[in-house]
Parts: structure tokens; C-alpha cells; sequence
């Protein structure tokens, strides 16, 4: 089958990579955001490519990168010339238009990791976690001019783990991709694909995660916030502020024990262990980063920077 290709990060590459590796299938063009200008400085950085224009120029595989597709009849007409069977999506980054959804003979497929209709939009796997959701998993399904409205074509599921971070479901998500849409494909091809309307009464939204979620706010209760600290991991992070320094947190522990002290205070700061005050129980923090410091355990931490017993951390630097 001759397929096109759109995505953009890290998340997508698996995908590509599996049907780039199999006998049945011929990529002939990928689709991905223009390069992005890095740096602090933007007017003298230099520009990064995207994870899957790297992968598609290492195996020589023509890679086009439209500013925008809606209305740009140029680059549609270099779809039309590549005549793909069909078009995969995974984390692209563009809506499209009908006339691409149209185009190819059979479609146009997205790879989307949540079970859907639950977790439409930008950030599936972060929000799964934050939610406290107990699974997750990868959704094959046919696109429409909705936002990840279109009918389900196959589902995988994976168990969320209590310890599961962002990036560590990110990375098994990840590695489930490829096989469940070679197969996929196989059923599109031979026409045993089941289309499956979604429910909209059980979908909800995933919106794109700002760096300002991870400012953590104290009075939300403990079972919340640890989910943060995961679902968080490692962009943007959870962060909070004592005096004028930024603390990031990478691992918590939930205690059910309630506290007379006002959110954020520091109720217990030993030589091993940080207890913090939530609106609801409290959080033991077991890592942390000091900004402009490595990232450390709460032991190691306490022997150089002691977090002092009945200190209070904010959420804005305090002088």
C-alpha cells in the first residue's frame, strides 16, 4: 500500500518506523511541521527539524513541511501526485481540510494515544494521569473534519501503573503504536475493519499542557497533586518556590494524615523526609531539584539545602 505519512515528535516516529520496516507497505512522501528555531535567543539560534523529518530523511524518504495545509492547493496537489492508498496520521499538529481527508482511496487513519472517545485533543497521556484514570491505550481510527470525532477502527489498552510518569506512558505508548496499526491496515486492506462510531456522551478533552499547570497550588488535595508530580514528568514538571528559589519535584508520596498548618507549610523536615501540607492529607517528597542544581533524594538534598521545618512554599518567588 502507498502511504503518506503526517506527524511531528517523538511520539510519532514509532509509527513511521513500523511501516517503513514492513515488506507491505511503500512511504512515499511524510508531512511534518517546519523546523522550529531553538534557543533563548531565537534570532541566533538555529533550526531543530522534528523527530520524524530526522527519521524520514534517514531513509531517504521525500519529507514536505507546509506552513499550513488549509487552502494551500500547492502542497495538496503534490499530494494528488504522490497518489497515496492512504494517509496515516499521528501527532501532526495540523487539522485537514475534507480535501485531504478525501484524497486518498482509502482515507485517511490517526494513531491516537487514548481509548477513545475519552481524551480527544492535544494531551492524551498526560491528562489520563492527572485524571488518576487506572488505563489508557492506543486508538486507531478514521478521520473526519471533526477533532478525533471519526469511528474507531481497532483499540489496544495498557494498564496505568501507580508509579506510571508522563514520560514512562509516553514511552510504552509509544512502542504499542506500530503493531497495532500494521494491523490496522491489514483489516482497512482487506476489508474486515469494523468502523465504530464514538460515543460523544463519554468523550472529554485534552488540552495542550502550558508550563504554568505544573505551578503547583498547595490547597489541592495530596492525591491530586502526586498526580501532577507523575503525570507532569518530565515537561513541565511540578514546581513550587521557597523564598526567592524554584523547587522542582520530581517524586512524592501521598500521606492521609491531615494538618492544622496552612497549605505549603513545611510540617516535618528531617534528615530524610519533607512533609508539606496539602488542602487535603499531605505530600512526603522522596526527589527534588533546586533549580540550577541536579536533581536529588530528599537525603541527599537535606544535607547541603534543609528545607526548614514551618517554612511556607508559594507558588510566585517571595523576598
Amino acid at each position: 500500500m502507498r502511504i503518506i505519512f503526517m506527524g511531528t515528535p517523538d511520539f510519532a516516529v514509532a509509527s513511521l518506523e513500523a511501516l517503513i520496516a514492513s515488506p507491505d507497505h511503500q512511504v512515499v512522501g511524510v508531512v511534518t511541521q517546519p523546523d522550529k528555531m531553538t534557543g533563548r535567543n531565537r534570532s541566533g539560534g538555529k533550526l531543530q527539524p522534528s523527530p520524524v523529518k530526522v527519521c524520514a530523511e534517514e531513509h531517504k524518504i521525500p519529507v514536505l513541511q507546509p506552513v499550513k495545509i488549509r487552502g494551500n492547493e500547492g502542497f495538496i496537489s503534490i499530494l494528488r501526485e504522490l497518489a497515496p492508498d492512504l494517509i496515516v496520521v499521528a501527532a501532526f499538529g495540523q487539522i485537514l481540510p475534507a480535501e485531504v481527508l478525501d484524497l486518498p482511496k482509502y482515507g485517511c487513519i490517526n494513531v491516537h494515544a487514548s481509548l477513545l472517545p475519552k481524551y480527544r485533543g492535544a494531551a492524551p497521556i498526560q491528562w489520563c494521569i492527572l485524571n488518576g484514570e487506572k488505563e489508557t491505550g492506543i486508538t486507531i481510527m478514521k478521520m473526519d473534519i471533526g477533532l478525533d470525532t471519526g469511528d474507531m477502527i481497532l483499540q489496544v489498552k495498557l494498564t496505568i501503573s501507580p508509579e506510571e510518569t508522563g514520560g514512562s506512558l509516553f514511552d510504552r505508548l509509544a512502542e504499542s503504536s506500530g503493531p497495532v496499526l500494521l494491523t490496522a491496515i491489514e483489516k482497512i486492506e482487506n476489508g474486515t475493519a469494523e468502523y465504530i462510531p464514538q460515543d460523544t456522551e463519554l468523550s472529554c478533552y485534552s488540552p495542550m499542557i502550558r508550563k504554568e499547570l505544573g505551578n503547583i497550588n498547595w490547597e489541592m488535595p495530596a492525591k491530586t497533586l502526586e498526580r501532577y508530580v507523575r503525570g507532569l514528568s518530565p515537561w513541565p514538571g511540578c514546581y513550587t518556590y521557597y523564598g526567592e528559589r524554584m523547587i522542582k519535584l520530581w517524586k512524592c508520596s501521598v500521606l492521609e494524615d491531615n494538618f492544622s498548618a496552612k497549605p505549603g507549610t513545611i510540617v516535618k523536615s528531617t534528615a530524610s523526609e519533607v512533609v508539606v501540607a496539602c488542602g487535603e492529607g499531605a505530600l512526603s517528597i522522596q526527589e527534588l531539584q533546586l533549580s540550577g542544581k541536579n536533581r536529588m533524594k530528599i537525603d541527599e538534598f537535606q544535607r547541603g539545602n534543609r528545607l526548614e521545618e514551618g517554612a511556607e512554599l508559594w507558588q510566585t518567588i517571595r523576598t
